[in-house]
């Protein structure tokens, strides 16, 4: 059975030549396009510092979890080493490698879109994700994981869909390593994957075929691939000795983060977010939520309908890892709200007469215009430093370049550093090797049962190692400090930093808003009140002052 809807047909333009959806496809990666190359040069924030640490030790044949230790699955690590082989080890290379992950993105939302509902709906679905995507509701222009994530989800939905209708398998093999992939980007992934076998099981189903020899072939083989990505990589952490740590990070201590926060805590976050951002996607989820109600009331339940709102509904829960939903968690859900908002556009139009069948195509057009405005300033009007700024208030992003610069300038290429806080990106803008695999400090300050285990093998770590640098970060968002924190490791700190290291450098943002910059003899007696500040200490000569663990 066709799965696609019935309506795309009747909509789609036939007198036109054949190829111009593609110019319209076009024209979105352009104007999209235009807006990231606009902002290739934005600092790097937290977790695309992360990535990009990770991904320059593994240039180097260091693993993963030896230098930098971190809860989220290695694929998006290898994505980046990739990519800065390719475009080179620098801010403009990694979000450059953005472009072409979310132009590949894009295109790929257009072909399911247009599978399922035809080709109105395919370019509405790509133009509705390509500009969400590119928009500071989701921190659109961070290579965050999430979007490498639907890099290969989306196309493992459009082969599930040929493998459903061929029954080739080695189609289902395509589909289901295409959705391990998307699980190896990042723990959510493994959402789509269960769509996926929760369709097969459902067709199968339908089709009575569920016992049948060729179901439990097609099925078994799918499943195989969806963990052949990870069983290999976890080959390899058992072959190069670091699969403890591996899995007690992404699977361990990950399943402890999962749980901090209760259903009550989670529903509230998600009611912050959708209320800040709301404005963004009103329009297109008000058109989409029209569609659906004009399906529901004609009682137009067509397979690719079920098919999208099933699609949709796994997306959402790749959104709630954590119950935290953070802004970047969203771009899981984009594809599906785009495609559900694209469907509504020949749906609506096969409620019109013919001369005007192209009113949905011109709403949709006014409210893709309207959220492009929305976002001018961020689109057309900021430079890099001022988009970063604003899209992350109270972080220091900016400021990491000055410090990562001065540690480069001031030490040689096989020093070690120490980043007392959570910004891996001062790493990898150094290009010195961390003193601790502890490249981000919330893990220490959360109220979970390894937090003071953790504090005190960070401390083994840099007194084993006595980096020439130690970087303090003074910024709340870099820590997440609790009432109920164990300050054990903030008084070791002190103490370690007073014996041991002088302050040469001082970076930060007085209370009047002015930034900062002292170094050198001068950073040693700077007493200024700022509101923040990072702090840079160079290791005194001589043997190291021993310092107990408080």
């Amino acid at each position: 059975m066709e799965i696609r809807a019935a309506t795309a047909n009747s909509s789609a333009p036939r007198r036109l030549p054949r190829f111009w959806p593609w110019l319209v496809v076009l024209l979105l990666l352009v104007l999209v396009g235009f807006i990231r190359v606009r902002l290739l040069d934005v600092p790097l924030e937290r977790d695309e510092g992360e990535y990009a640490y990770a991904g320059q030790l593994l240039l180097q044949g260091i693993p993963p979890y030896e230098l930098a230790y971190n809860m989220k699955l290695p694929g998006t690590c290898f994505i980046y080493a990739l990519g800065m082989a390719l475009f080179g080890q620098n801010i403009a290379g990694i979000h450059l490698l953005l472009l072409l992950a979310n132009s590949l993105t894009i295109i790929f939302v257009f072909l399911l879109g247009r599978q399922l509902f035809g080709v109105a709906a395919g370019l509405a679905a790509g133009a509705c994700y390509g500009i969400l995507s590119a928009s500071a509701v989701v921190y659109g222009t961070a290579a965050h994981a999430t979007h490498f994530v639907v890099l290969f989800a989306v196309p493992a939905t459009l082969v599930l869909l040929n493998a459903a209708e061929s029954k080739r398998l080695r189609t289902f093999f395509f589909s289901g390593l295409l959705y391990g992939l998307a699980f190896f980007m990042k723990q959510p992934g493994i959402c789509f994957g269960l769509f996926g076998a929760c369709f097969l099981f459902g067709r199968a189903a339908r089709d009575r075929s569920i016992f049948t020899r060729a179901f439990a072939g097609s099925i078994l083989v799918f499943g195989l691939a969806l963990v052949l990505p990870l069983a290999l990589f976890c080959l390899f952490a058992v072959e190069a000795g670091f699969f403890g740590r591996f899995w007690f990070w992404t699977f361990v201590y990950s399943g402890s983060y999962a749980r901090e926060y209760s259903l009550v805590d989670g529903l509230r976050n998600l009611g912050l977010y959708l209320s800040d951002n709301s404005e963004a996607y009103l329009g297109f989820g008000a058109l989409a939520g029209t569609g659906l109600m004009a399906a529901l009331l004609r009682k137009k339940f067509s397979p690719g309908l079920i098919f999208a709102v099933a699609f949709l509904g796994f997306s959402f829960l790749g959104t709630m890892a954590g119950l935290i939903f953070r802004p970047h968690y969203f771009i899981l859900m984009l594809p599906a709200f785009a495609i559900v908002a694209g469907l509504a556009v020949p749906l609506l139009a096969s409620l019109f007469e013919q001369k005007a069948k192209m009113i949905p195509a011109i709403v949709f057009a006014g409210l893709f215009a309207w959220t492009v405005y929305l976002h001018r300033e961020g689109f057309f009007q900021m430079t890099p430093f001022q988009f970063c700024q604003a899209a992350y208030p109270g972080n220091p992003f900016v400021e990491s370049l000055p410090v990562a610069r001065y540690v480069r300038e001031h030490s040689p290429a096989d020093a070690r550093l120490a980043v007392f806080g959570s910004e891996p990106q001062i790493y990898f803008y150094s290009g010195r090797h961390s003193a601790t695999g502890y490249i981000y400090t919330y893990p220490l300050m959360e109220n979970q049962t390894h937090a003071a285990a953790m504090q005190h093998e960070m401390i083994n770590e840099i007194e084993a190692v006595k980096p020439e640098f130690m970087v303090q970060v003074g910024y709340q968002y870099s820590w997440l400090i609790r009432a109920s924190s164990d300050a054990t490791i903030l008084r070791w700190f002190d103490a370690y930093a007073g014996a041991n290291y002088e302050r040469v450098g001082v970076v930060g943002v007085r209370p009047t808003g002015e930034n900062v910059e002292v170094w050198d003899a001068e950073a040693g007696n700077f007493h200024d009140p700022l509101d923040h500040s990072i702090t840079i200490y160079r290791r005194r000569p001589g043997p190291p002052a021993p310092t107990a663990v408080p």
